[in-house]
């Protein structure tokens, strides 16, 4: 089996899972309608909704990784402290049980990127950092630069209970889901991190995570937009 054939593969089995359980609820909904209490209704819809939303999820993501070897990057000059705050912004509004919080650096230069593939990659860290983590734990989203190095650092740091090093190696492949108890009961395509490292990289950048009992930080290295003159970015809260 090639690499096509085995994607092609992979992806069928993703599809049908969520979508085998939709047909199962709906079909359970409508023959037995008036036999179901509205608690059992409500359970099963809520069900139906959530596999809907893994659905949506999954075929966005492979959308995502089918034109990644087309994809169109327009490195610019990008405030990446403005870039990451309406980011910071909606996933909050998606956890709410999480708490967000932000160290950026006022001082940092301009990053050369492409601002929408930098705000989908911020997306994916920080999704991941709050999916990957218990309620009640917190997020932190980090930048910095040294005077002696031609990258920005983007760091997105949880509080979960970390990656075991034997995963290290596949954690940035495609439909790679490590096998722990958050990851178990959280539901996901195994492709946002491997998005995540090749739009990285086609911008020049770099990405890498260290992890421990007490949770894992992913660091994303940027350049520097014209390091040589090193143009100051502000914030704009």
């Amino acid at each position: 089996m090639n690499n096509s054939d085995d994607f092609i593969s992979t992806v069928s089995h993703e599809l049908r899972t969520p979508l085998t359980s939709i047909r199962g609820f709906a079909q359970t909904m409508l023959g037995s309608w008036d036999k179901l209490d509205d608690d059992s209704k409500k359970k099963f819809l809520k069900i139906i909704e959530q596999q809907s939303n893994r659905l949506i999820n999954l075929v966005e993501n492979i959308l995502s990784v089918t034109k990644l070897s087309d994809e169109n990057i327009v490195l610019k000059s990008v405030d990446i402290n403005n870039a990451i705050l309406p980011v910071i912004q909606m996933v909050s509004q998606q956890y709410k049980t999480h708490k967000f919080e932000t160290e950026l650096n006022k001082n940092i230069p301009c990053a050369a990127v492409d601002i929408d593939k930098f705000q989908q990659i911020m997306t994916n860290l920080t999704e991941n950092a709050a999916k990957y983590s218990d309620e009640g734990k917190t997020v932190t989203v980090s930048t910095s630069f040294s005077d002696n190095s031609d990258y920005i650092s983007v760091k997105v740091k949880d509080q979960g209970i970390g990656i075991d090093q034997k995963d290290a190696k596949k954690i940035f492949t495609k439909f790679s889901r490590l096998d722990n108890p958050l990851t178990r009961k959280t539901q996901g395509s195994g492709l946002g991190l491997y998005i995540t490292k090749t739009l990285t990289e086609k911008m020049n950048g770099k990405i890498s995570f260290t992890s421990d009992k007490n949770g894992t930080v992913f660091e994303v290295l940027l350049p520097i937009y014209n390091a040589g003159e090193r143009v100051k970015c502000s914030v704009t809260s």
